[in-house]
């Protein structure tokens, strides 16, 4: 999820810095010298005026939030800043003249209204608002850079841990045994079967190695990648395990990270009982919205072992929020979980959040 303007704890840092001399400047022109020389006109004008002028601060930092929302893009900076300064001045002055009025009106130390103080500390309030805006453009450039510097570094981590996990999945002892005891009991039984089931056997593995590196593929690359995969479950266990793919052929070009499906088969295998009296079903589907989802029935087994699968699942999620995509949902029922991957259009870039 996209992270919505707001108004930051460093502009309250820097609002006393930047009004302390427009306050000054302020009261010196409605009060003139009496300012400066009698300390009661000096202490309660700069309260008085100080408090006018950071509500005036605040009100202008909404405004600011609602021109960032409006127009975020980088190619509005432009319209964005026009904007802003004119809806900034506009208020500012509104605020000007009531301060003014206010004062004469309660007759505050004798003041009477002077058009000619008003216009002079209307345009300066205008250069410091022009002053404040690209200030605050400045900081929030500031803050975004340093924000996108962490990401940056989160996801490179995120995808480091995800090529360990891959690796692990890679040269998992179980499943590299399984394989290759399979293809051993091929070769005496069919060689024509077994040279099928080497030739996918180095597709999964050719899979793994060559998408360490990319962000993202197609779902149907992930789809070819995963029918080999089954391919393989299937030779072990037979009618012990169940894959229907239902999926919409205009969504194939959308994408997902790569090995995503084989993260969640390989968890459910890991966590689930198989055989063919309890048969592990898995269905992949896509919806409507651009979400593939992807189910299988729940008859737990005892682990006796540790095993990295919960930390795939975890790495996923982590992935797709650093990539401000919509978030993988997971979902545990009593016999069922489901599992929601958003799919990612193919023309949308993928940015770090």
């Amino acid at each position: 999820m996209k992270v919505l303007p707001h108004y930051t704890s460093m502009d309250y840092r820097i609002m006393p810095l930047v009004t302390a001399p427009f306050i000054i400047l302020i009261n010196s022109a409605i009060f003139g010298s009496l300012y400066f020389t009698n300390w009661k006109v000096f202490l309660l004008a700069t309260i008085c005026t100080g408090i006018a002028i950071s509500i005036d601060f605040i009100f202008c930092g909404g405004i600011a939030v609602y021109f960032k929302a409006r127009f975020p893009l980088e190619r509005q900076i432009v319209l964005r800043l026009g904007c802003m300064i004119a809806a900034f001045w506009l208020t500012s002055a509104l605020f000007l003249y009531g301060l003014f009025r206010g004062y004469e009106v309660i007759h505050f130390f004798g003041y009477r209204f002077n058009e000619t103080g008003f216009v002079w500390s209307c345009l300066a309030w205008f250069i410091m608002n022009v002053f404040i805006t690209f200030l605050m453009e400045g900081v929030a450039r500031y803050e975004r850079w340093r924000d996108s510097m962490k990401e940056t570094e989160e996801l490179s981590r995120t995808y480091n841990e995800g090529r360990l996990i891959g690796l692990k999945s890679q040269v998992n002892p179980h499943f590299l045994f399984n394989s290759l005891n399979s293809l051993s009991s091929l070769i005496h039984e069919d060689d024509a079967s077994a040279e099928k089931f080497l030739n996918e056997m180095s597709k999964v593995y050719r899979y793994m190695l060559r998408n360490e590196e990319d962000q993202l593929v197609t779902l149907q690359t992930e789809l070819n990648f995963i029918e080999s995969y089954i391919y393989l479950l299937k030779v072990r266990y037979g009618d012990g395990l169940i894959v229907i793919v239902d999926v919409d052929l205009q969504e194939t070009l959308k994408r997902i990270p790569p090995l995503t499906l084989q993260v969640i088969i390989e968890n459910a295998f890991s966590q689930n009982i198989i055989s063919k009296e309890s048969p592990l079903r898995i269905t992949v589907k896509t919806m409507p919205g651009g979400r593939l989802v992807v189910k299988n029935n729940i008859q737990q087994k005892i682990l006796s072992e540790e095993f990295i699968e919960e930390e795939g699942l975890d790495n996923l999620v982590n992935k797709y929020r650093l990539l401000n995509q919509p978030q993988v949902i997971i979902r545990d029922a009593s016999s069922e979980r489901t599992i929601i991957i958003p799919l990612i259009p193919e023309k949308e870039e993928v940015e770090a959040i």
